[in-house]
């Protein structure tokens, strides 16, 4: 088992006094949601977890919501299928040649968000104070899509 993230990871140490322990699963859960909307869950989960995925797709649940309810905060190898596994190894982790070449999500979350930010005249105190909305996971949904789309080809190259 490859445990990609888990959200008690960040909520120790330097992680900011103001906030809640259920923001270090923001940025977990929009990668999540991304993989529940482009069919990249396990069998087990999409078993298990049926209704919670239904309720994500139809954005009555957030990604971080489900990583919490079904997930005990952690992201795994063992919840997605083989693609989702693939890719996600390739762009989650930063320490691989896909990441390298292009970017990794973490850097990719904080970029679209500092952007996001910036053209509106403010800064985050930090990428976990990130807004768990919809408005947001469609905001890092764009760069995802794109290095999917780049994942793709890098692979077949």
């Amino acid at each position: 088992m490859a445990k990609y993230d888990d959200a008690s990871w960040h909520y120790g140490g330097d992680y900011p006094d103001d906030l809640p322990d259920e923001n270090a699963a923001i940025h977990i859960g929009m990668f999540i949601a991304w993989c529940i909307e482009n069919d990249l869950m396990s069998d087990e989960q999409k078993e298990e977890c049926s209704e919670d995925i239904e309720k994500v797709k139809r954005r009555e649940m957030s990604g971080a919501e489900y990583l919490i309810r079904n997930q005990d905060e952690k992201f795994c190898d063992y919840d997605l299928n083989d693609l989702g596994q693939a890719f996600t190894q390739d762009y989650y982790m930063d320490d691989k040649s896909f990441t390298q070449k292009y970017s990794d999500y973490t850097d990719d979350f904080c970029n679209v968000f500092d952007a996001k930010a910036e053209a509106n005249g403010f800064e985050y105190a930090s990428a976990y104070h990130v807004e768990d909305t919809w408005e947001n996971y469609d905001l890092i949904k764009k760069t995802i899509d794109q290095r999917f789309l780049e994942w793709k080809v890098y692979k077949n190259r």
